[in-house]
Order: C-alpha cells, then structure tokens, then sequence
C-alpha cells in the first residue's frame, strides 16, 4: 500500500533507460557483452564469454542477499563461469570500458523533456537520485546520462554497480537508497517505464509513476502504480510540487 501525497515528496528517484533515455536496449546490452568478451578473445572463447557475461547479469538481477558489491559478484560470476581469476576478468575488460564506449552511442538519443524535468525538480528543492538498475559500472551510467544531456546535473546519488549490492526489482535496492538519503518511503517517488523493475517500489510504499513512452511491461498487464503518463504528464505533475521551504 503507497500513500502519495505531493506535498510530502522529498526525493525523487528517476529510472535512467528508457525514462530519460531512449535507448535500443536489447542491442545496447547485445553489443557491450561482445564489446566485454573480446578483451579476453586470447583466453576464452568468445561467445562463452558472452553467455558467461548474460548469466551474471541475470544472477545480479536475482541476487537475493550478500555483502559483496554488484561489481564484485559480476566479476566473480564470470571468472567462476570461464575458469578465470575475477581480478584478471575485472581489468581486462578496463580497456573497452575506458576509451570504447563511444561504439554504443548511436543506440542512444535524448529524450526532449529530460532535462525540464530534472531542472523543475531540483528547482523545488526535490532530491534527485538517479536509480537506474546498477548493473553496469559507473563509467557505464555516466556514458549514458552525457548521452541523455544530462551529465552537467549535480544528482544526490546515481546507482552503480560499484556503489550497490542489490538490484531492481528487490526492495532492498529500494531500502538502501532510502537509508542512504535518511527518508521516508512516502518522501519518495520512483519514477519509471518498468512494470516490475520500477513499480516494485510500491512494496515499500513508495508511490510510484509509471512512465508510459516506452513502456516495459513484464508483467502483462498485472500491475498498479500511483500515476501513470508520458513525459509530459510527468512534467505537468512535477510542477504541481510546491517548492521546499
């Protein structure tokens, strides 16, 4: 049960793909695996690598509990997976990730709304936290928020894997962004195009808007979010928001 009432809302979590970015997101993980894997085509086999690299971000997305960051256990899921010492897997693959990223860039274009939307919030005092499910490195998220026109923004937090231990849909990954930024659920609201991933939210009681452009429906239909719209109607809402004293 969610209690949304705008005059409460502190922070609001913003789903990064497919929310504030348009993205081919099926090619985009498609071309970065592959991307990955040949860093270490003179050790294995490339399309092991690449299955190898798919069953860790699958096992991130189910991970249940561990202390371990969500770098750490990629990293040691594919070196268990290939044979491999997950320091070896860790800094071979630093080479893509520090000057190859830009191969991805044209899966990716800005959405025309996305930067009104982050102004009008912080122009309300509204916390901003940038919750885009922390499967990828940091450098990763960064490439994608330049992308969006969004990398001049000073956000509270932007998930990572680096910087997480959980991800969407578990409440926790929920919780510990609560507990980091000391508010309540009902001071929150998470905003995103996922039915599952985002709306998960809603177990804690976060009051969720579901963003329906680009809709990812996993759950067939069998959902329910506090409010649901395309940017637009985001915008309309956010500027409903009385600003922070």
């Amino acid at each position: 049960m969610t209690l949304l009432n705008k005059k409460r809302i502190k922070a609001i979590l913003f789903d990064l793909d497919g929310t504030l970015l348009e993205i081919e997101m099926q090619k985009y993980i498609s071309i970065y695996a592959a991307s990955l894997a040949a860093c270490l085509h003179d050790l294995v086999a490339v399309d092991k690598t690449v299955d190898a690299i798919f069953s860790a971000i699958h096992a991130l997305i189910n991970r249940a509990s561990g202390q371990a960051s969500n770098a750490a256990y990629f990293h040691q899921h594919i070196a268990g997976r290939l044979g491999l010492d997950a320091e070896l897997v860790e800094r071979s693959f630093a080479g893509f990730l520090s000057d190859g990223l830009s191969i991805l860039d044209p899966l990716m274009q800005p959405t025309s709304l996305a930067r009104t939307l982050i102004e009008q919030s912080q122009e309300r005092g509204i916390t901003v936290v940038i919750a885009t499910n922390p499967v990828f490195p940091e450098v990763v998220v960064e490439s994608r928020l330049a992308r969006a026109g969004l990398a001049d923004f000073n956000f509270q937090l932007v998930t990572s894997y680096e910087n997480c231990s959980r991800c969407k849909p578990n409440p926790d990954y929920f919780s510990d962004i609560m507990a980091r930024l000391n508010l309540s659920a009902e001071a929150c609201l998470m905003v995103g195009n996922d039915t599952k991933h985002d709306l998960a939210a809603r177990k804690l009681g976060i009051p969720t808007f579901l963003v329906d452009t680009w809709l990812i429906d996993r759950c067939q239909g069998d959902f329910k979010s506090d409010l649901r719209g395309d940017h637009s109607a985001l915008l309309e809402f956010i500027m409903t928001i009385d600003k922070q004293g």
